[in-house]
């Protein structure tokens, strides 16, 4: 199976449009925090860029119900990323409307273990930085998941690089992978030839 390829953080129409030339299978738009955060009306004009079956996907961080489903409804993204300590009620409820992809930081096999059961449509598993929610380019030990089945389909997030995502993949498969900073000349700011040789790197 072709692993998924979600890239995170867009801010810039020319970015958008650059990345959907070139096959991404999905977007994320920041409305929570960091560098790449984005208002509302931002998020909405980049999504409205994404043809179909690109998926746009809103990420927050312990948002309200009501808050993540205006911001959806505003700007028509298809897919929630809830990136906090969003208690498993809120992800079912929100999944029942649209796919949630629940992000958790790892360090351990624990901080795996403790995945296992939350009602999100995917995980997707990231380094854990105190004081961050993702994009901070670090990366884990990806092996501590060879072998696991986490009962839900898996995006491996935190330090991928077009040098660095092909042997991670090859390494534990996952269904998707996913980045922010490993395609950037800045926070916010995309480099097309990075996310040209991210892809290239999958044999894409």
């Amino acid at each position: 199976m072709t692993v998924k390829v979600k890239w995170c953080g867009f801010t810039r129409p020319e970015d958008v449009r650059a990345a959907v030339a070139l096959g991404v299978d999905a977007l994320g738009f920041n409305f929570a925090c960091g560098p790449r955060r984005i208002a509302v009306d931002q998020g909405a004009a980049l999504a409205a860029l994404l043809p179909p079956f690109v998926t746009a996907t809103a990420l927050f961080v312990d948002a309200t119900e009501d808050e993540i489903l205006r911001t959806v409804t505003k700007t028509r993204c298809t897919a929630i990323q809830l990136h906090g300590n969003e208690p498993p009620e809120l992800a079912a409820a929100l999944a029942r409307r649209l796919p949630v992809l629940k992000a958790f930081p790892v360090r351990t096999a624990g901080d795996i273990d403790r995945v296992v059961g939350y009602p999100a449509d995917a995980y997707l598993l990231d380094a854990a930085v105190p004081g961050h929610h993702g994009g901070t380019g670090v990366a884990w030990d990806h092996h501590l998941l060879v072998g696991r089945d986490l009962g839900r389909p898996v995006v491996l997030a935190g330090g991928l690089t077009p040098d660095t995502v092909a042997a991670a993949v090859a390494a534990v498969h996952p269904w998707g992978v996913d980045s922010a900073s490993g395609i950037e000349m800045s926070p916010g700011l995309k480099d097309v030839a990075r996310m040209r040789g991210f892809l290239a790197a999958l044999g894409r």
